[in-house]
């Protein structure tokens, strides 16, 4: 019987640093896998090497199939060496070594692997459903194609396998980038009263964002985040530029509207600045008082010192885009992975929380099935 550290090997060696993506290969051999296996599968295309997965074993109860969903692209390796083969799936000293390790084919082949030793609870119960993308890593591009190009299964609640040390989270926040553009007059750089230097103009630009406010703080959430992470402007250094460019990035909670946002930022930054939207992903938060939310919490209990408590996490997943499309079920992010981890130059799973995670995902599957249908969600349970 494969193992679920067999499993995350084999998805560790395939090369899915996106850009570019092209995740197809590693999807296409997990979706033989899940094929051989039980699972129907469908693999759906957004682009040139690039695809999306959904399996699903059906049950044969009333109620609705409990879903997982993860990404199998990564991030790139970075500039400092790694001592470890990024695509050689090592093991060391209880850690799995690799990118997208923690972030997230391990948890991928831990609820995998889960749903094949459950494999005929799940039939007998209401079914269980994998939501598998490429492209989460810019901005939930895959999750974006799957629901335009597929009619999604109605589902009773989601499980998202981002790294979170195996700590049950009940949201994240919401993810607004912006490109903001400065437009100037070119001259020679000896002349530069002959021009408008548009490098000049974001500066300004920049000195307002600084001391911008995104909106009121969250309970949960907390403050929400601005941060500039890239600029460009210029061409060579003997001219006056013309043009300037520099994206920023808001982290939002769910009290705060990201028209609104980027309305005020707007203004604030006058006409000289252009403001255009790259990426809009709302926050995440489901309810801690729902019945399935408290369920998982006494699952996760045990291999936690302290009681647990709602916990949500500062980067996004495609939660975002697939709860709404979805109808808003319950949801909880879970998985293996260490978040400290996730991106980082030898990024690795403890081997000891890939094995917790499997089991824990087996007894959440265990659970669902076997609850009476009717009793699985509610509406509005995520806000």
């Amino acid at each position: 019987m494969t193992t679920t550290l067999q499993l995350a090997r084999q998805l560790l060696g395939f090369n899915t640093i996106n850009p570019p993506g092209r995740e197809a290969d590693c999807m296409r051999f997990f979706a033989d896998w899940l094929q051989h296996r039980g699972f129907a599968v469908s693999l759906s295309s957004f682009g040139e090497g690039r695809s999306n997965l959904i399996a699903w074993l059906p049950g044969t109860t009333a109620g609705k199939p409990l879903a997982f969903t993860g990404h199998l692209d990564t991030v790139p390796l970075g500039n400092t060496q790694w001592r470890y083969d990024p695509f050689g799936s090592q093991t060391e000293d209880g850690r799995l070594y690799g990118r997208g390790s923690s972030d997230m084919k391990a948890a991928v082949a831990a609820f995998a692997v889960a749903c094949i030793h459950q494999r005929e609870t799940i039939l007998a119960g209401s079914g269980a459903v994998l939501l598998i993308t490429g492209g989460e890593e810019t901005g939930c591009d895959g999750a974006r194609a799957l629901i335009a190009s597929a009619t999604l299964p109605d589902i009773g609640a989601l499980i998202v396998g981002e790294p979170t040390a195996n700590y049950p989270v009940i949201g994240h926040k919401g993810a607004l980038w912006l490109r903001c553009e400065t437009r100037g007059k070119t001259a020679h750089g000896a002349m530069p009263e002959l021009g408008i230097n548009a490098i000049y103009l974001a500066a300004d630009a920049l000195g307002k964002i600084q001391h911008f406010s995104p909106g009121a703080p969250h309970p949960l959430m907390k403050q929400p985040t601005l941060n500039v992470g890239r600029i460009e402007g210029g061409l060579n250094i003997n001219s006056v530029p013309d043009r300037t460019r520099f994206d920023v990035d808001i982290r939002s909670a769910p009290n705060l509207q990201h028209a609104t946002i980027r309305q005020r930022l707007t203004t604030l930054l006058g006409e000289s600045v252009t403001v255009s939207t790259l990426v809009d992903l709302p926050a995440v938060l489901s309810e801690e008082d729902h019945a399935w939310i408290k369920q998982v919490y006494q699952r996760c209990q045990p291999l936690h010192d302290r009681p647990l408590a709602p916990r949500v996490v500062p980067y996004f997943t495609d939660a975002s885009l697939l709860l709404p499309a979805l109808g808003n079920p319950p949801c909880i992010i879970l998985g293996p992975g260490e978040p400290s981890l996730a991106h980082q130059t030898d990024e690795y799973c403890l081997l000891s929380r890939l094995e917790e995670a499997e089991q824990l995902y087996g007894e959440i599957i265990g659970d669902w099935m076997r609850q009476p249908a009717g009793v699985h969600i509610k509406s509005d349970s995520v806000i």
